[in-house]
């Protein structure tokens, strides 16, 4: 018998013990199975400079979020076993990053969402931030820096907001 024939079942063990010990990401939430219920209140913007769009853009893409990727049931009562809301405290757009002949080469635009979410099935609520920056050309006008970003600003928010709520990490 020839080694290789001798050692094959031996390498398909060790091939599947090695790749078996990888880390995955899951797309599913961690979510108590006794949960059942979420209502998701309105993201206001009350930031000193409002962008028109942020809002209503933050919250479809929120709720798209919640719907495709939790089994929670959407709900108006105020005794869903979770009540999340939140409110856009900052939005600013700042000078930042190499500064070339007394003129920056990059501005950043920063953006805070303030959430409350409480869990009504253990009667606690956890208050915190997420906050995102992204930096755009200085050579660009906010307006035109804003048509730029404001589908990424939104998504990383969400994505933000859904892992400190829905991971365990």
């Amino acid at each position: 018998m020839s080694l290789t024939k001798k050692y094959f079942p031996l390498f398909i063990i060790a091939f599947l013990l090695l790749t078996s010990c990888g880390i995955y990401k899951f797309n599913d939430a961690s979510i108590d199975p006794a949960v059942k219920t979420i209502k998701l209140g309105f993201i206001e913007n009350r930031a000193r400079y409002v962008n028109p769009q942020l809002s209503p853009k933050l919250n479809d893409k929120w709720q798209q979020k919640i719907a495709s990727q939790t089994k929670l049931t959407r709900t108006t009562n105020d005794d869903a076993h979770y009540v999340i809301s939140g409110t856009i405290t900052n939005y600013d757009a700042s000078q930042t990053v190499g500064v070339s002949n007394q003129q920056a080469s990059t501005n950043r635009l920063t953006v805070t969402v303030h959430i409350i979410f409480r869990n009504t099935l253990t009667n606690k609520t956890e208050e915190f931030d997420v906050s995102r920056s992204i930096d755009f050309d200085a050579n660009l006008t906010l307006t035109q820096a804003e048509a730029k970003l404001l589908d990424e600003m939104v998504r990383s928010l969400t994505d933000d907001m859904f892992n400190r709520i829905f991971s365990n990490w």
